[in-house]
């Protein structure tokens, strides 16, 4: 069936709204990202206004012939104004995209009833037909919900859209993650950590974590992605997306035998899938994480994630004062201690860490961490080890003469008396003569 003329003109000023109305978003969704001015927004505009047909060519499209944005940069802008995102939430404006991960992205937005900046975090649509994963993302929430720290990334609410997004909204945190600042230019900064920053990073995580352990959730993701520095040296945990609680048991047997976390510092219980995972795993994670910061790699390395996780089971660690010499002893106790393959020569508690942490930067030696020392191997020195004789084996002298008495001692007086002897030997001659 054909058109009418004015059905057909209705459908023509539609779409010509439509489109205006995306440019328009695209344009001050580009500026609030700070990819481009207003001033060269404006710029695009009228080029549109002035070409014959306004439809041909896109404010996107413009922005990229005119070398304002990349091509990269255009497709996440389509894809926030596509997806609608936080600008759906009520309640909240978005300002910018400021993060992205395999399962969410995170913007900068603002809470109106506050009138204060938060970060939201958004299911994509493609995951939200997936009930693991919403379910996943409201436990994330509800995790972080328990938790009250300073160096905890705070959570505020979490929620579904009216048109079907779920959002965690959360503390706004100024800052760059670890990993950000420790990648290599241009995707970071490539910054290498001190001792003294390490350290202070290392405190203030231990602290975090003490706290998360003493409400019973274990983080089971500790890693520099996971890990914002402020400018100010504030160090926040976030994303509990796979934090657990310790008396979940329903959680540990529906995970049982499936390795949760990140390959390069993953404990080894968790790589073999343990059901009774505990706070130690934590422990590991965070020393794989000190380790990265004051070596300037990870603890280890491989083509393959599979290749990693097989070096946590069974690979010996280079201790990391050994990498890097310039570093304390404390600090590679405090590693070594931390990454034990078997947790139980971790150390007992994650305030002892913490203890441990505050010691050595306070150029004082750990009190918990101790070097693991193989015994049976001293043991087996010891029995094949042989000294060097000091006086010939053919010499028939008794080991001791007379019981009590130091041997040196009687060395000494031995020679006094055959000097004397020598002497009167002499002096006889002599008068004799």
């Amino acid at each position: 069936m054909s058109e009418t003329p004015n059905h057909a003109a209705g459908s023509s000023a539609k779409s010509l709204l439509a489109a205006s109305n995306l440019d328009t978003e695209v344009g001050k969704l580009a500026v609030d990202m700070g990819l481009v001015s207003r001033k060269e927004v404006d710029f695009c505009r009228e080029q549109q206004k002035q070409s014959s047909d306004p439809n041909a060519r896109s404010l996107t499209d413009l922005l990229i012939e005119n070398n304002f944005i990349t091509v990269n940069q255009a497709k996440r802008i389509r894809q926030v104004v596509a997806d609608g995102k936080a600008s759906r939430i009520p309640g909240y404006e978005v300002i910018r995209e400021v993060g992205k991960g395999a399962m969410a992205h995170v913007y900068s937005a603002r809470q109106i009833s506050l009138d204060r900046v938060v970060a939201v975090k958004i299911l994509p649509k493609k995951m939200s037909d997936n009930r693991d994963f919403v379910d996943r993302f409201y436990k994330e929430g509800k995790a972080a919900a328990k938790l009250s720290h300073n160096n905890i990334v705070q959570a505020i609410d979490v929620g579904e859209s009216p048109d079907g997004f779920h959002y965690f909204v959360m503390e706004f945190v100024e800052g760059k993650t670890l990993y950000d600042l420790m990648a290599a230019p241009p995707a970071g900064e490539g910054k290498s950590f001190s001792e003294a920053e390490a350290l202070d990073i290392g405190i203030q995580m231990a602290d975090a974590l003490a706290h998360a352990h003493q409400r019973g959730l274990i983080h089971r993701d500790v890693k520099p992605k996971n890990i914002i520095l402020t400018p100010q040296g504030v160090a926040k945990l976030t994303d509990l997306g796979l934090a657990r609680a310790t008396d979940d048991k329903r959680a540990a047997e529906m995970e049982a035998g499936k390795a949760y976390g990140t390959p390069y510092y993953i404990s080894p219980e968790q790589i073999r899938g343990d059901r009774d995972i505990d706070f130690r795993a934590d422990i590991y994670s965070l020393g794989a994480t000190l380790y990265h910061l004051v070596t300037g790699h990870p603890p280890f390395e491989g083509e393959t994630p599979a290749a990693v996780m097989h070096k946590h089971l069974g690979q010996a660690l280079i201790p990391a004062d050994h990498v890097n010499t310039a570093l304390s002893a404390g600090v590679g106790e405090i590693i070594d201690i931390a990454m034990a393959k078997r947790r139980e020569d971790r150390y007992e508690s994650t305030e002892q860490m913490l203890e441990d942490l505050r010691l050595v930067r306070q150029n004082a030696a750990p009190k918990y961490a101790r070097r693991i020392v193989d015994f049976d191997s001293l043991a087996k020195i010891e029995e094949t080890g042989k000294t060097v004789d000091l006086v010939p084996a053919s010499a028939s002298f008794p080991s001791q003469p007379f019981p009590g008495v130091p041997i040196m001692l009687l060395y000494w007086i031995a020679g006094i008396s055959l000097f004397a002897n020598i002497i009167l030997v002499v002096l006889f001659i002599l008068l004799h003569k």
